[in-house]
């Protein structure tokens, strides 16, 4: 990363006033910036232009939607909620910290602010940035993020809320019901709202909940990974949406119902499973297969890792630091690929910078925002060994460098 970017992604995200002893050198040489550092100011990057024209009822009007060619017309009426579902799903757990003293802490409580705004601006019929909800089928995918967002952190996104926004929330999450979910990962979409609905103390469409978790435990094809239906497919969808959205959906209802336990339990051990595997994909240089779908959510696809961080509950023989060096090399490679912002810091479609042919007609300028979700462990504070902890080499740098290393087992549950 060279100063003149160094300085303006800084000042965007508002931190250059803030930064007090943390000095240009140490935001220039990577070497020299705290993997902490390095991940918030990067998530305040991905996020101040959005939130920023958002809380002001601006964002229909600053934010571009590059789209594929074709789709623009389709794109359009759904990119906005899908860049804010999204986003939240990601920043949540880090906005749950609270602001303090230091300078994330003020950079976090400027963001909190924005993302209150932000919340009654896109559900406010009267909003010039009010949101679809119903129209198209998209809809129930993005408010089922921003309804995960809101479950990661309800003390920042629910609970200070005016009693009329959160009237308007319910009612948004509601409408969602006149979209027919898909027979795949879109059932979880579906059931997210309705747990948030649950959460909220409303009365929830428990069929929903069940169908989902049902098919999702048939759909289980081995050793910690899921069908997408009934077909299993070769992408990172297991991270993208189905083990994050099952683990929490069962853990908010097992608070309702403890009988769940049982399918929770179930689902930890294939989930720990997948988190084993999503480590050792990552080689020595953080490059990672780049196959499947959706590969424009770039370091997105380890959301799985990071919540299995983030809540502590990581296999035994996987240590937080070598977690946190593994996933630092991936977001490092792909957040500086040249491309990956355009000239007024919004996210553009590719993997590895700006490739748009690589995004498929779904995609557009909002469904980036996804790439958030593999900053989890944000969330964890400045003091969790996550992040104290000294640099440890992750499993591909351990085999590949020669070292001793025990063998791998599939699981049977």
């Amino acid at each position: 990363m060279d100063r003149r970017n160094a300085f303006k992604y800084l000042s965007m995200a508002g931190l250059l006033p803030l930064a007090g002893k943390l000095e240009v050198a140490s935001v220039v040489h990577k070497a020299t910036i705290s993997e902490r550092d390095y991940w918030s100011t990067l998530l305040a990057r991905i996020a101040t232009p959005l939130l920023e024209s958002l809380s002001k009822g601006e964002l229909k009007k600053n934010m571009p939607v590059e789209c594929h060619p074709g789709s623009e017309v389709s794109r359009h009426t759904v990119t906005y909620l899908e860049a804010f579902g999204r986003l939240m799903a990601g920043m949540a757990p880090w906005l749950s910290l609270g602001p303090d003293d230091t300078p994330e802490g003020q950079l976090r409580g400027k963001m909190i602010g924005m993302a209150q705004k932000c919340l009654k601006m896109a559900v406010d019929p009267q909003s010039p940035d009010f949101m679809n909800f119903t129209e198209n089928q998209q809809p129930l995918v993005d408010a089922a993020f921003l309804a995960h967002a809101i479950l990661r952190a309800p003390k920042i996104l629910w609970e200070p809320l005016d009693e009329a926004t959160r009237q308007q929330l319910v009612t948004a999450m509601k409408s969602t019901r006149v979209i027919t979910p898909g027979y795949n990962n879109w059932l979880l979409f579906a059931a997210m709202v309705e747990t948030f609905l649950l959460y909220a103390g409303e009365q929830p469409d428990m069929l929903r909940i069940n169908l989902a978790v049902h098919k999702m435990m048939e759909w289980y094809k081995g050793d910690g990974l899921y069908g997408d239906g009934a077909d299993f497919h070769w992408d990172y969808y297991n991270s993208f949406v189905i083990q994050p959205m099952l683990l929490d959906i069962l853990a908010e209802w097992m608070k309702h119902d403890k009988k769940q336990a049982k399918n929770y339990e179930i689902i930890l051990v294939r989930a720990k499973r997948y988190a084993e595997i999503q480590e050792r994909l990552i080689s020595p240089e953080g490059s990672f297969p780049a196959i499947g779908r959706s590969l424009p959510y770039r370091f997105g696809a380890f959301q799985l890792l990071g919540q299995m961080s983030l809540h502590h509950l990581l296999p035994d023989h996987l240590q937080p630091a070598q977690v946190r060096c593994a996933l630092s090399a991936v977001i490092h490679r792909l957040a500086e690929a040249p491309g990956m912002f355009d000239a007024n810091g919004w996210l553009t479609i590719g993997f590895f910078g700006h490739q748009p042919d690589i995004g498929e007609p779904y995609i557009s300028t909002g469904s980036l925002y996804l790439c958030t979700v593999g900053l989890l462990p944000l969330g964890l504070p400045v003091t969790d060994p996550f992040w104290t902890d000294a640099p440890m080499e992750w499993t591909a740098q351990k085999i590949w460098g020669g070292k001793n290393v025990p063998t791998d087992h599939a699981i049977e549950n």
